[in-house]
């Protein structure tokens, strides 16, 4: 179990601990399992590389001076990756109080230390049934073919618009540039997950606090969907756009381009997607009403359909998962 507490560089201006802290936290503590489950057998050393990360709910909000407890479980492994489940409790020290406020899933993959471009093979775990086994596996299955879906999406760019209406996708939608430098990077030179996690959540509530004008705070992530590594050196572009508004939510969608400065012949490339979903917070943190979002052209339209049919497949699975624990 990893104990952090959250201070004021963690968190938003009225205390609210960012989304981005919150992941990367969450990564940190995967990739320490994953990469020591990975070397428990004989053979190539190895450091687990984040592939996946599912929808992740925020349930509760986590303020600065609370204390932030992340456990992780490997819950199956194929040949070839490593699934790792999590749960973020915050605990004010003061009174005592503790809270759920994240359980997410992450996927990793190993690679060999001698040779970056080599995938190590992962030791099996023992499961508890044959039911539990095959629940895993079922979810493997269903991430690798939403990951191939996904990447059919990655030839899309976020253009930049002079001169917007408010309230439009064009608005709102904002860009941030980072070059990855050796505290970014695992010993393999590549970027940390949790380091892109925390950039993406930081583009996504520009957008949202841009499009409403309140504060904003991230509700969950859906599946993050790691392409491609980055190596050390690159610039990344971090693109964020208004997909769907609801009377309380909004949906953001955020690309992470990479460009290697230094093998520039390679050219730049789609590395990491993602949506993302924040509310609108009044002057005493209760929702707020999110302004609708205005729609400009068939494609705008189309995102916006798509992101209607997840947050009501969503919103259905919330109800059936309350259902269950009553």
């Amino acid at each position: 179990m990893t104990t952090v507490i959250m201070r004021p560089d963690d968190a938003n201006i009225v205390g609210n601990v960012h989304g981005g802290t919150i992941l990367k936290m969450i990564e940190e503590a995967r990739c320490i399992i994953g990469t020591r489950h990975c070397n428990t057998q004989t053979g190539d050393r190895c450091v687990a590389a984040l592939a996946r990360v599912e929808r992740t709910d925020f349930l509760h909000p986590m303020f600065i001076g609370e204390v932030a407890h992340v456990s992780a479980e490997i819950t199956y492994t194929s040949k070839h990756s490593v699934e790792v489940q999590v749960n973020v409790l915050s605990e004010n020290i003061v009174t005592g109080a503790k809270k759920l406020t994240n359980k997410a899933t992450l996927w990793y993959v190993p690679f060999s230390l001698q040779n970056v471009a080599k995938i190590v093979e992962v030791p099996p775990i023992e499961y508890s049934s044959p039911e539990q086994e095959e629940a895993g596996k079922k979810r493997y299955e269903a991430q690798k073919l939403e990951r191939l879906e996904t990447k059919e999406r990655n030839g899309e760019i976020i253009m930049s618009v002079s001169l917007p209406e408010p309230y439009t996708v064009a608005f709102s939608q904002s860009s941030l540039i980072h070059l990855i430098g050796p505290s970014d990077c695992t010993l393999h030179g590549f970027v940390h997950g949790g380091v892109t996690m925390k950039l993406m959540d930081e583009v996504a509530g520009i957008v949202a606090a841009r499009h409403c004008k309140t504060n904003i705070v991230t509700a969950s992530v859906d599946a993050i969907n790691f392409h491609r590594k980055i190596k050390k050196g690159c610039v990344i572009t971090i693109s964020g756009r208004m997909t769907f508004t609801s009377n309380k939510s909004m949906e953001i969608e955020v690309f992470v381009d990479a460009d290697p400065l230094v093998e520039a012949e390679k050219g730049k490339y789609r590395a990491v997607t993602a949506f993302f979903t924040y509310i609108s917070l009044d002057k005493d943190n209760k929702p707020h009403p999110v302004p609708p979002l205005k729609l400009e052209g068939e494609e705008e339209q189309k995102r916006f359909e798509e992101g209607k049919a997840r947050y009501l497949q969503n919103k259905a699975k919330r109800l059936a998962d309350k259902e269950r624990q009553q």
